[in-house]
């Protein structure tokens, strides 16, 4: 009995982590394509900041929670082609501080390219 309990902990833990894997990689693509004006409307990076944090709330706190952007493709006139998002997040799942599982920390990193009208 002891054994299936463990199993079965296990079991919930990983897609407990799996489906928040899951919730911040779909924040940082829409953040991004805020970002790069997907709507049909370029936000600035403040706001489309604002919207991942908003969706991801529970892993604000105590620093679980990093986000930085980049635009590493620029064309001729120095507007930039593509923006990247880099989301990288612990889980607030952690069930045991002595037990370090891989799956605990998510790191995605997102381009989109620019939307604008030529």
């Amino acid at each position: 009995m002891t054994v299936f309990l463990i199993v079965l902990l296990f079991a919930v833990h990983l897609v407990l982590n799996l489906y928040g894997t899951s919730v911040v990689t779909a924040a940082a693509f829409d953040g991004a394509r805020l970002r790069a004006g997907g709507g049909g409307l370029e936000v600035s990076e403040v706001d489309a900041e604002r919207q991942v944090l908003e969706l991801l709330d529970g892993y604000r706190a105590d620093g679980r929670l990093e986000l930085s952007w980049s635009y590493p493709d620029t064309d001729g006139d120095g507007a930039p082609d593509v923006v990247t998002l880099r989301v990288v997040a612990e889980h607030p799942t952690d069930l045991s501080a002595a037990a370090d599982f891989p799956f605990q920390r998510v790191d995605r990193t997102v381009t989109v390219r620019m939307e604008r009208f030529r």
